[in-house]
């Protein structure tokens, strides 16, 4: 830019006018009355009018100059009626030269607008979600330039935020009569836990709006100045990830930042920003009112392809609001305050380990999937995650108190004393018994007739290594090495993939980590690759199906897990295998690579196991020829029981159709168990159900001996297993699974057996 900072730039007169209407009034109500007088005024038209959404969705009219003021607060439309519903329902300007002809005008007598010829509509936004519309209107058939509308526009959002800012804060003054604009009742939502939990703390939103007393510029060509600037900052950050070492590791990775980055360089959403700032916003303003904008319409769209681009937009606009306040665009610490809980439509896996974990209480998404990374890492870290919210960020402010519900998937936000009182009183019964698995955390896991299990860990990332100990774990189970990739910028190096490898080994002593190599594909798509459009992702091209068509890409990963290994002991397994033939493949890329390090004198691992991850029926019939030429199996119960049941587990409308505990899904697992244990290799099995006690202990009697699990389920599963007598729940689990049962679940039998037994489960 070529103005100077210090020149002031006065901003539009409408603006002008708006900053004198905000000044001296009380209420909603008058702050209503000044801006369609200062409109009116400025815009030199003869009608402005505010029309705001009621609870049941209505239209009301709720200010006018130069309608009827008897219609205020008397009229009402539907939001799919007359111009105004059209703009609430598209969420785009109307503009008109004539508007009582145009097919959806909706004629009411009580306002007096039959005169008025030249409609401008323009919706009034906020986090996304249409509050209402500002509609300003005059006798001469015209159409509104491009001027009147960016300036109607920018009054919109100025209004949304002030509005709802007045009622919040206003007391009785800050009310109109059968319209909330903010939220301020008790509310409760039922959702779904994907990280089970209690946790009590104040709202923090992962996007907060911009504040009402940083939305109009003083000095128009300095925040012109600073957009330039932001936006500058942010296409270099964006161009460091075209040029970077990762980008240049292979074609698609190139590509997917090649794709970014024509979203930063985009000239429509550049020149809207600048428009907006131009018309009397500060920068920070612009990018919220553009995100506003471009959210409103991206999610009405029918289009999947469409709504998806909603996410590459919103989190360039975050990017470009933490470069407008001096803040770094490299990963980092955001700052929240203590018991923050966190709102987001979603999170990624890198941006929740942007937050102080100190600090963290929970989550809440309106999105989110239970099988996410980012739900993987909050049950590995203990930290309650509740999915698939819908409309709560509509009904959320920034610091309102919150009670998040792990067990039964409710958040209840501004919940009233009682329910506060009835929470802690839940929150200090979970402290005693987290105090009672303490006192067993050193304690083997023995059965009462003498089966020794091993608890061990699920983990992925260091923050997990530490939770082995406080936890009591035996080892780590399942090392989940996709991690490192999902949440980096670029193709973790193979120093930085062997420094990994080597924490988690020296963490964990003398006991067993197990390695899973990259499960790629499906929902987990690196940033800086490539996805592949399928119809069907879950049993589409992922996981060692990847490893052994980019056979370059696993012997790299192997190379770093036979390095961080020297002189100890190593075991990994190959996940999503579904023929002999596939696990033979794989493995035998792994002798190449302890054949190479050998060749070039590297220190070799001490001992090392090479194991399979069971997670396909296939491969489940096919047990006893795949140990012929494993070391060990590990049953992923998750990905078997979706596949067994033919139901995806992330699709809310299935995936509580099944029941883990029925008689096939059971016998299947028997039969694993049971072939393993004639071909004398060791079986271990993860999972969901692994981490529940009632599963646990079915697990257990059916034979399996090492479990893997969640940090949050040691605690509870080992209390359940020091009270149980496998053989006992064998004998009764046995004719309930034969082939001729006829049940759908045994979980009521199991429950009842254990409340005999006085096991908690």
């Amino acid at each position: 830019m070529s103005r100077d900072p210090n020149i002031i730039t006065r901003p539009p007169r409408l603006m002008r006018a708006i900053r004198e209407a905000m000044a001296g009034t009380e209420s909603v109500q008058e702050r209503l009355d000044d801006f369609v007088d200062a409109i009116t005024e400025a815009m030199k038209v003869a009608v402005a009018s505010i029309y705001l959404r009621r609870p049941s969705g209505e239209l009301e009219l709720s200010a006018t100059r130069g309608l009827k003021k008897s219609a205020v607060h008397k009229t009402l439309m539907q939001p799919n009626e007359g111009l105004v519903g059209h703009v609430v329902q598209t969420a785009r300007p109307l503009n008109l030269a004539d508007a009582p002809s145009h097919p959806l005008f909706s004629y009411r007598p009580e306002t007096g607008e039959e005169k008025y010829n030249s409609f401008l509509g323009v919706p009034i936004l906020r986090g996304g979600r249409t509050l209402g519309v500002l509609v300003a209107q005059s006798e001469a058939q015209r159409v509104f330039n491009e001027e009147e509308v960016e300036d109607l526009l920018t009054v919109a959002m100025v209004l949304a935020e002030i509005i709802v800012d007045d009622e919040r804060i206003g007391g009785t003054k800050g009310k109109l009569k059968g319209i909330t604009l903010a939220p301020t009742k008790p509310e409760t939502f039922e959702a779904k836990t994907f990280a089970s939990g209690l946790a009590r703390g104040l709202a923090h939103l992962h996007v907060p709006p911009v504040t009402p007393d940083n939305l109009l510029a003083d000095n128009v060509a300095a925040e012109e100045i600073r957009l330039e600037d932001g936006v500058a900052q942010l296409r270099a950050s964006v161009d460091a990830m075209v040029s970077g070492e990762a980008a240049s590791l292979s074609r698609a990775s190139k590509e997917i930042y090649e794709t970014y980055r024509m979203f930063a360089y985009d000239r429509k959403w550049v020149k809207r920003l600048r428009e907006a700032v131009n018309s009397g916003l500060t920068a920070e303003a612009a990018v919220e009112r553009v995100r506003n904008e471009h959210r409103a319409r991206l999610m009405k769209s029918p289009d999947p392809y469409m709504r998806a681009r909603l996410h590459d937009l919103e989190d360039l606009a975050n990017r470009l609001l933490r470069a407008l306040s001096g803040e770094s665009l490299s990963p980092g610490k955001k700052e929240i305050p203590e018991g923050a809980i966190i709102f987001a439509r979603d999170l990624g896996p890198a941006e929740l380990l942007d937050y102080d974990r100190e600090k963290l209480a929970g989550i809440v998404l309106e999105e989110g999937a239970h099988s996410s990374h980012t739900s993987i890492i909050c049950r590995a870290i203990g930290l309650p995650l509740i999915g698939r919210a819908e409309g709560i960020l509509d009904r959320i402010e920034m610091g309102d108190t919150v009670l998040l519900d792990g067990q039964s998937g409710e958040i209840h936000i501004r919940p009233v004393q009682s329910r506060l009182d009835g929470f802690q009183h839940r929150v200090n019964i979970q402290g005693e018994v987290a105090r009672a698995y303490e006192a067993i955390r050193h304690k083997p896991a023995m059965t009462r007739d003498g089966r020794h299990v091993s608890l061990q860990l699920n983990a992925g990332l260091i923050v997990d290594l530490p939770h082995m100990d406080t936890a009591g774990a035996d080892g780590i189970g399942l090392f989940r090495t996709e991690f490192q990739f999902m949440v980096a910028e670029f193709m973790p190096r193979l120093k930085d993939q062997t420094e990994l490898y080597q924490k988690a080994i020296m963490a964990a002593g003398q006991r067993p980590v197990t390695f899973r190599t990259l499960d790629l594909g499906g929902d987990k798509i690196l940033p800086y690759m490539d996805p592949v459009p399928e119809e069907n992702p879950a049993i589409g091209w992922r996981a060692i199906r990847i490893g052994l068509d980019r056979p370059a890409l696993l012997r790299y990963q192997c190379r770093a897990l036979i390095a961080a290994a020297a002189n100890r002991h190593l075991r990994i397994m190959f996940p999503m295998v579904t023929t002999v033939d596939e696990f033979i493949e794989a493995k035998a890329l792994f002798d190449t690579e302890v054949k190479r390090a050998s060749s070039l004198g590297k220190t070799l691992p001490n001992k090392i196991e090479v194991g399979v991850m069971l997670e396909t029926p296939s491969l489940a019939w096919s047990v006893k020829a795949v140990c012929d030429h494993a070391d060990f199996v590990s049953v992923g119960a998750n990905d078997l029981m979706q596949f067994f049941f033919a139901a995806d587990r992330d699709n809310v409308r299935v995936a509580d159709r099944y029941d883990p505990l029925h008689p096939a899904s059971l016998s299947i697992l028997r039969f694993i168990a049971s072939g393993c244990q004639a071909a004398g290799v060791p079986v271990s099995i993860c999972g969901e159900m692994a981490g529940r006690p009632l599963e646990a202990a079915c697990l257990v009697a059916l034979g399996f001996e090492t479990l893997s699990m969640p940090v949050t389920g040691i605690g509870p599963v080992k209390a359940a297993l020091l009270e149980l007598d496998a053989d006992k729940l064998n004998k009764l689990i046995t004719p309930l699974i034969s082939i001729e049962s006829r049940l759908s679940t045994i979980r009521t039998h199991v429950r009842e057996f254990c409340i005999e037994e006085g096991i908690p489960v």
